[in-house]
């Protein structure tokens, strides 16, 4: 499903306009986004999962075409944990 087919859905489902769900959509999105950028952020939504952010260490890697050795940068990753609700619907 792409944001426009969840646009879709949500308005269906909410009784909502495609516009109005695709401004609550991006409110969301960029709710979560700021949330996130924060020391210590963190999303978490009651039996759908949370959103953190954790750091990935430095680490060496390799050149597929060439195999030299390459170092790979630290940074921030987003991580998703779902949620016992979601869980038990998914399986």
């Amino acid at each position: 499903m792409n944001k426009a087919e969840l646009i879709e859905k949500v308005a269906e489902g909410a009784g909502l306009s495609k516009a109005d769900a695709k401004r609550a959509l991006d409110a969301f999105i960029s709710a979560t986004t700021n949330e996130l950028k924060k020391k210590n952020g963190r999303v978490s939504l009651v039996g759908f999962g949370s959103f953190t952010v954790s750091k990935r260490a430095a680490r060496s890697g390799r050149n597929p075409q060439t195999g030299a050795s390459i170092k790979i940068a630290a940074k921030n990753v987003v991580r998703f944990k779902a949620g016992s609700d979601l869980s038990d619907a998914v399986n």
